[in-house]
């Protein structure tokens, strides 16, 4: 019988080994994004000696036959200090269990080579979920699995944004994003609190987070409880709407975000959907 459909819980376990933190925080988010199929975070390891250790304290490991699976897949960065992506996936072949692996580089040039180890796919930094999650579907049929949708497992966390601020990694819960504005080649993120800013693409972005924020703008996206109010204003920066006639070149549909009190320049056509969420939210 094939040992992952052993995995009573329906989803995938995921063993991330990466050397940069943010880097495996980055896929962790992603990964709990993704729900076709759904998939967990069973361990991260900054490097091949510590996944093969990982592996062994949970029984997959090349001293432990027959233990079981702990891990369905390796996420695996290629370059690493010491031993590097290629030399773990040889020795990870070896094993009793072998996990799937799917190789995460920020380098195309090791796609051959990540083949010839018969890595179920190779992805290239910056991950995006989409491509993540059919990597995901190919994992589970190289297991044998079907690519079904588990059932719902109750009540999840709120899902976090990963940005990195001084050399930090901060985790920004999106209940506290107010909004997203994408500005030349980053995307500013807005708390009640704090600016961020990230180097993912607001399209990305705006189908990660779904219907909890409206996009506004072509380079906005705003929390539907934040918004309170839609009045003509007068934007000083340049975002007024040209072919609004009968109105001044910077003048335009603008939306408040509670609670900072600032003004998001709204599009012509998407000030009927701003109109119906204030609605929805009785102001």
């Amino acid at each position: 019988m094939n040992d992952a459909a052993q995995n009573s819980t329906g989803l995938l376990r995921v063993l991330i080994v990466d050397d940069e933190e943010l880097a495996r925080l980055r896929l962790r988010a992603l990964i709990d994004d993704c729900s076709q199929p759904r998939a967990t975070v069973v361990g991260e390891a900054a490097n091949a000696a510590q996944a093969l250790v990982w592996l062994q304290s949970h029984g997959q490991g090349p001293a432990s036959p027959g233990s079981g699976r702990a891990c369905d897949l390796v996420l695996l960065d290629v370059q690493m200090p010491g031993r590097d992506g290629t030399q773990l996936a040889e020795e990870l072949r070896a094993l009793p269990l072998p996990p799937a692996v799917v190789f995460v580089t920020a380098h195309a040039g090791h796609a051959l080579k990540a083949f010839d180890l018969e890595a179920v796919d190779y992805l290239t930094k910056p991950v995006r979920r989409e491509r993540l999650q059919l990597a995901l579907q190919r994992v589970l049929a190289r297991l044998g699995q079907p690519t079904t949708v588990p059932g719902e497992l109750g009540s999840q966390p709120d899902p976090v944004l990963i940005v990195s601020e001084r050399g930090r990694v901060v985790r920004v819960p999106v209940g506290e994003v107010l909004y997203l504005k994408a500005e030349l080649k980053y995307v500013t993120l807005r708390t009640a609190s704090h600016t961020y800013v990230l180097d993912d693409a607001l399209s990305d972005l705006e189908q990660r987070l779904g219907e909890r924020f409206l996009r506004v703008h072509r380079n906005a996206l705003v929390a539907r409880s934040a918004i309170s109010a839609l009045e003509r204003r007068t934007m000083t920066d340049g975002e007024g709407d040209p072919s609004d006639e009968g109105h001044g070149p910077n003048e335009c549909w603008a939306v408040r975000v509670a609670p900072v009190d600032e003004w998001l320049a709204v599009s012509r056509r998407q000030a009927s959907a701003v109109r119906d969420a204030l609605a929805a939210s009785g102001l």
